[in-house]
């Protein structure tokens, strides 16, 4: 086998290795993840406000799961990443539902104050153009 074709047989090997293998998140993006479902969830008017709740409470629990797992995960320390340094310098954005737990706040109200907002500013904005 001559080494061209010998380089070629390797190279496809390994793409179809590579492509067998299934796709793993870390701990951390699964989080940023269901995150963001809970925010998109909060923040939908296209829901009512009993399957918002519904909504909430599965994601909540979920995501609190998430959160205990990214703060044990070891192989998060030490390394020297945008999405991780902001992620621990940004804990009550982050940490969601711990951070709000600790503020004895909803979530909503955490996330809206955490981001300069008071429930009572949302609720007063009109929507248009400007």
């Amino acid at each position: 086998m001559s080494k061209n074709r010998f380089a070629r047989v390797v190279a496809v090997a390994a793409l179809m290795t590579a492509s067998a293998l299934p796709a793993s998140a870390g701990t951390l993006e699964n989080m940023e993840r269901e995150r963001a479902i809970m925010l998109e969830a909060l923040l939908s008017g296209d829901i009512s406000v009993e399957e918002r709740q519904r909504n909430l409470v599965v994601v909540k629990a979920r995501l609190a799961d998430l959160e205990r797992m990214v703060l044990r995960d070891d192989t998060l320390i030490g390394r020297d990443q945008p999405a991780i340094r902001n992620a621990f310098e940004n804990y009550d954005l982050t940490f969601i539902v711990h951070a709000s737990s600790e503020h004895n706040r909803a979530i909503a109200d955490h996330w809206l104050s955490e981001l300069g907002l008071s429930t009572q500013a949302v609720m007063g904005a009109r929507s248009g153009r400007r």
